[in-house]
């Protein structure tokens, strides 16, 4: 057993020691940073200066209506009673960004109506959008004014409705559409997780194999440790090196992250507020929505997710891992054969994330409860159920099962890996590696 733990120690110092790993650990979180400040100045960029809109409202639909100048004081809006020829001279001397012409209803009961923009430049889509928005809101209150309507009569007509599904039985957790949003998000945020960590270090442990087999290091190595022990040594150091580079990002993006913000003069605020006048989204109900997703995360049972989650997380790395290990130990000289080997496992995890998000979608239905079951898929599968507190026959069983595939997949591509890491010269495929699992020692 100190065998095992000195590979275990040499895979996660080598590792950790390399260049590569320190400067891939460091710029990552310095990458994010940076995507963060550079995205912020671009949704933040509105134009080279400010906007100054004449309005020459034809129909005079406006009547006593000021359209107010947008909150970011980014547009200002000037209703003139001066000729279309007036304006268009002082366009061209920039006294004005642009004249929109406003032409009379043809019809009162009309429910369209187009209106006119005259500049020198193209108006982009989220001035477009904030200008017919200011309008429509505008010949609204005209129309009520005309048809002689009562604003606060037709407030009554506008009825907001919220769907809002409710447990049959008292005590079941809550199953409302928010609640589903927010569980989708959290599975399909913690399924990419599950995805990221098992192909990037399940290939890491498949080159850590292949590099000490062509350099024939591994022949001296496997003189003094058990080709087994070998294996699984590979498999825990680069999960370790792995989980250190996580934890060092968990700590270091979120620091670089409010570092970046307080150096820009970055208020992130503004950045919402950018992001929802874009999407035309009120910022009172973002707000609000951001409050019931706060809510609804706080409702999740964490202790009984994060320990699953975490479970899944070992288990889908160490199932995966041991088969690219298995990989590494077959191929020969031909860095080519990796591809064509590896394919499968690739194929087979990315199915898994395609049924992520099916599963999401529809967390209850036959291909959830199934593929959150098989071993193969549930590493992937199953977390992203959690938030939805499926039954826990179907967890304790997708457990059993995953953690009897684990040690059967440990077993198997052991037995391969104990022939293939000393195997030269030979091309193989899977029918060859198939005869190495009954092979006796």
């Amino acid at each position: 057993m100190d065998k095992f733990w000195l590979v275990v120690k040499r895979e996660y110092s080598t590792r950790v020691r390399k260049k590569s790993f320190i400067i891939s650990t460091l710029l990552t979180p310095i990458a994010f940073a940076l995507f963060f400040v550079v995205v912020f100045f671009i949704l933040r960029y509105d134009g080279d200066k400010q906007m100054n809109i004449a309005i020459l409202d034809e129909g005079n639909v406006l009547v006593d209506q000021n359209i107010p100048s947008s909150k970011d004081g980014s547009i200002h809006y000037s209703k003139t009673t001066k000729s279309f020829d007036e304006l268009k001279k002082e366009v061209e001397e920039e006294k004005y960004s642009g004249i929109l012409k406003i032409p009379a209803l043809s019809n009162i009961k009309s429910t369209a109506h187009t209106i006119y923009y005259y500049s020198e430049k193209s108006p982009g889509i989220e001035l477009q959008e904030r200008i017919k928005s200011s309008i429509k809101k505008a010949i609204r209150n005209y129309k009520i004014t005309e048809l002689d309507l009562n604003k606060e009569d037709l407030k009554i007509l506008d009825t907001s409705i919220t769907f809002d599904p409710e447990p049959i039985k008292e005590g079941e957790k809550d199953t409302s559409s928010f609640a589903s949003a927010v569980g989708a998000f959290l599975g399909i945020v913690m399924g990419m997780i599950m995805y990221m960590v098992v192909l990037i270090y399940g290939m890491m442990v498949m080159r850590s194999v292949m590099e000490e087999k062509m350099n024939r290091i591994v022949e001296v190595i496997v003189s003094s440790i058990d080709s087994f022990k070998l294996m699984l040594g590979k498999i825990v150091g680069v999960g370790a090196v792995g989980l250190t580079q996580m934890v060092i990002w968990v700590i270091l993006i979120p620091l670089l992250y409010f570092g970046a913000a307080m150096v820009f003069g970055i208020n992130p605020e503004d950045l919402d507020q950018s992001s929802l006048a874009a999407s035309g989204i009120d910022q009172e109900d973002m707000e609000s929505m951001i409050m019931m997703g706060m809510e609804e995360l706080s409702r999740q049972n964490w202790l009984l997710i994060v320990p699953l989650f975490l479970f899944y997380f070992l288990g889908g790395y160490f199932l995966y891992a041991s088969l690219f290990a298995a990989i590494g130990s077959a191929i020969g000289d031909d860095l080519g054969e990796s591809q064509t080997l590896s394919m499968p496992i690739v194929l087979v995890i990315a199915l898994a994330i395609y049924i992520m998000l099916a599963v999401v979608r529809s967390p209850e239905s036959s291909l959830a409860v199934w593929s959150s079951i098989f071993p193969l898929f549930s590493p992937i599968v199953m977390p992203a159920r959690l938030a939805f507190d499926p039954p826990m026959w179907q967890v304790g069983l997708s457990m059993l099962l995953l953690l009897g595939t684990v040690l059967f997949f440990t077993w198997l591509s052991g037995r391969i890996f104990r022939v293939g890491i000393l195997l030269y010269g030979k091309k193989v495929g899977f029918k060859e590696m198939g005869k190495w699992i009954f092979t006796k020692s």
